[in-house]
């Protein structure tokens, strides 16, 4: 059976006192030690006598002893208090400087474009940081799954969150490897996507987005089929490299296979544009020392603007 506990307001009132004056079996040298007058240290140990009913201290003119009760409590206190004082200068140490365990939920895609480059650098920046990478298509709830922050691009990012603009805004690209364009005329229309076999990508809440492309001043979301569905873009962009079929991807995915030839970029007069990739975090008064060390060393290779802002259109300027 469950019992109720609470603890009671001023429970730990007065036991630095009584363990001070345990020590030095003096109260002048415990009022010293902690700074305060004789008698405040007189008043604490009778307080906390009262609330524990019992007396604690054997006083005389020339000297002062402990009860029974008294050495039973000093026993059992003191371990506990030196531990809540440990407890409270690890919280304190990890308040002040970059420390402690960093837990980051990001999409695949974005582990190998703008985490591996950085990896290295930063653990030997910051040696008494443990950063784990979680690496996911799905959108975490960063409170209830215990994360520091998360990494998304920036129109998937809830409102009521602090995003940091981590890259520039960038296209959405749709790309194609040699040998499937020898088989196939490779489009020039976005009504030409019918006739290719379209890569696609299942949301983390189970839709199949459709392929964005922007058409002078409209937009447009064409629905498009093919042989795959996948739940990140790695691996649709590996599908494309292999000749599956064609896949719309973030365009710094796809630089290095355009690069050397892996693959070909197809439609880009009609491109989409995305805000780009944001960290971002619950809206707090302080952010810990060992993720704004995180963002502080992620943001200089780019270049980008990347002071915190409420997520929302805002965000993009």
């Amino acid at each position: 059976m469950k019992q109720n506990f609470t603890v009671r307001h001023g429970a730990l009132d007065g036991v630095e006192a009584f363990l001070s004056v345990a020590r030095h079996r003096n109260f002048r040298k415990a009022a010293a030690e902690l700074a305060v007058t004789p008698s405040a240290i007189s008043q604490a140990i009778r307080t906390l006598e009262a609330r524990i009913g019992a007396a604690l201290f054997i006083r005389t003119t020339r000297s002062v002893g402990l009860t029974e009760a008294g050495e039973r409590f000093f026993a059992r206190a003191r371990p506990a208090f030196e531990e809540l004082i440990a407890a409270s200068e690890i919280a304190r140490g990890m308040g002040q400087r970059p420390a402690g365990l960093l837990r980051l939920s990001v999409p695949p895609a974005v582990v190998p474009v703008l985490l591996e480059p950085m990896i290295a650098s930063f653990c030997q920046a910051y040696p008494e940081i443990e950063l784990e990478i979680v690496a996911s298509g799905e959108l975490a709830d960063l409170a209830a799954e215990g994360f520091d922050a998360g990494i998304r691009m920036g129109d998937l990012i809830a409102p009521d969150m602090v995003a940091v603009r981590l890259t520039p805004s960038f296209p959405m690209v749709v790309v194609g490897s040699p040998d499937y364009l020898r088989r196939r005329a490779a489009p020039e229309r976005i009504e030409d996507l019918r006739d290719h076999a379209c890569l696609r990508l299942r949301r983390s809440n189970g839709t199949v987005a459709p392929w964005s492309f922007v058409d002078g001043n409209k937009t447009i979301e064409a629905i498009v089929s093919g042989p795959l569905i996948a739940h990140d873009y790695p691996s649709l962009l590996g599908a494309a490299i292999q000749g599956v079929g064609l896949a719309q991807v973030p365009g710094p995915i796809a630089e290095a296979p355009i690069a050397d030839g892996r693959l070909q970029a197809l439609l880009g007069r009609f491109a989409v544009t995305t805000p780009g990739v944001f960290l971002y975090y619950p809206e707090r008064h302080q952010v810990l020392p060992k993720l704004r060390a995180f963002i502080d060393h992620i943001r200089r290779p780019t270049g980008v603007d990347a002071s915190p802002k409420r997520s929302g259109r805002r965000r993009q300027s």
